[in-house]
């Protein structure tokens, strides 16, 4: 089996998901590298499997593994700023 590094140890992969865009995608980074533009959890788990992570040991949401910023593998629309 091919664990992914603890997130806590050097070379470890920390995997950001950035808050949805206008479009609804949302911008994959891995240790700073731009992974490419997710539309759903499924496009993550396929960024992650081309970077290498055994996706056995890795779900959307991972924590450890998946920093999701503006919302979490469920949310994949911009926010409206509605007041």
């Amino acid at each position: 089996m091919n664990c992914p590094p603890h997130p806590e140890q050097p070379g470890a992969h920390r995997i950001t998901v950035h808050p949805p865009d206008a479009q609804g995608g949302r911008r994959v980074r891995s240790n700073g590298t731009s992974l490419g533009r997710a539309y759903a959890p499924a496009d993550v788990l396929e960024f992650l499997r081309r970077a290498g992570l055994d996706l056995d040991d890795v779900t959307a949401g991972s924590e450890g593994i998946i920093e999701w910023r503006g919302g979490g593998p469920s949310v994949w629309a911009p926010e409206t700023g509605g007041a």
